[in-house]
């Protein structure tokens, strides 16, 4: 039996060995623990809940019914991230107006992190069997091929490199779209796609949905190039209500990924990430291909 203190609070707990059989009292005492951990919103020392804890429970208890409500009415089309503390919290610090370029930066590129990888878990894959190293056969699975990522420039060109993080060599096309002055319509500046994206599927990277008109215009010109939108995957931070359904209303068989859906978007977000892609030259030769980068070979 090992003898632990817990910090700042003097209480003794026992922790027994692996292989100790635990008596009556320090199941009671064990469970009693555990059930403390498991309070989400426990003051420290005291398992009661506050009243501003009870609140907020209740706040994240009505946003998740009004997330499967939106759910229901939008379709398995609108897809949202599991909500856990960890995303709540880097939710917080990129909506909080005092936070620092450097921890704006930061928390943005580590929920970007987690958008990408779930985007991948999306994407089609076919069944494998390796050889381990000691020469045991392994049942497991690999992507299929023919996955590409397109950013909507300039907010969307901030998700690249968590793109890039997960899949190296994955090519990436870009679109520019802008709103028109007079018309205030969305209007396609840049397109640059790889050759045979009508084969492929396709991550379309937007951080922020506001109004939906972008993403709709981008889907519109990926269309044009033989591309159907079951085959678009779209993957953004934070979306309001009715950019995502008039996405889905326009095109009904696209799928949105994203962390948060809220009346309110944090449309500051594309500012904020401008000043860091500044320093990022792009040339574009449109009328020879010769000065472009060749596109990789896998992916």
């Amino acid at each position: 039996m090992e003898t632990y203190f817990e910090s700042g609070i003097g209480t003794e707990i026992k922790m027994p060995c692996q292989n100790q059989q635990l008596n009556n009292n320090d199941r009671q005492e064990h469970a009693a623990m555990s059930s403390t951990k498991q309070v989400r919103f426990a003051s420290c020392g005291n398992s009661v809940l506050t009243e501003s804890n009870r609140d907020a429970e209740v706040a994240e208890t009505c946003e998740n019914v009004f997330n499967s409500e939106l759910q229901r009415q939008i379709g398995s089309q609108l897809k949202l991230l599991p909500l856990n503390d960890q995303i709540r919290e880097l939710q917080t610090i990129i909506r909080d107006k005092s936070t620092s370029r450097g921890d704006f930066v930061f928390c943005a590129d580590r929920l970007i992190r987690l958008v990408v990888e779930e985007g991948l878990n999306q994407l089609p894959y076919s069944e494998c069997t390796v050889t381990t190293p000691t020469g045991h056969k392994y049942d497991g699975v690999k992507f299929e091929k023919g996955n590409c990522g397109v950013s909507i420039m300039r907010s969307g060109e901030a998700m690249e490199q968590g793109l890039r993080d997960c899949c190296r060599s994955i090519r990436i096309g870009k679109i520019l779209i802008q709103s028109d002055e007079d018309t205030q319509k969305a209007k396609v500046y840049y397109a640059k796609f790889p050759p045979d994206i009508s084969r492929r599927k396709v991550l379309l990277m937007y951080p922020i949905l506001s109004t939906g008109n972008t993403v709709i215009e981008a889907v519109r010109v990926l269309t044009e190039h033989g591309l159907q939108p079951k085959h678009i995957i779209l993957l953004s931070l934070f979306s309001t209500p009715h950019g995502a359904k008039s996405i889905i209303q326009e095109f009904p068989e696209i799928t949105i990924l994203t962390t948060e859906v809220h009346p309110v978007a944090p449309t500051h977000f594309g500012q904020r990430v401008s000043l860091r892609l500044e320093c990022i030259i792009f040339v574009w030769e449109e009328e020879s291909s010769s000065h472009m980068p060749a596109w990789p070979k896998c992916c």
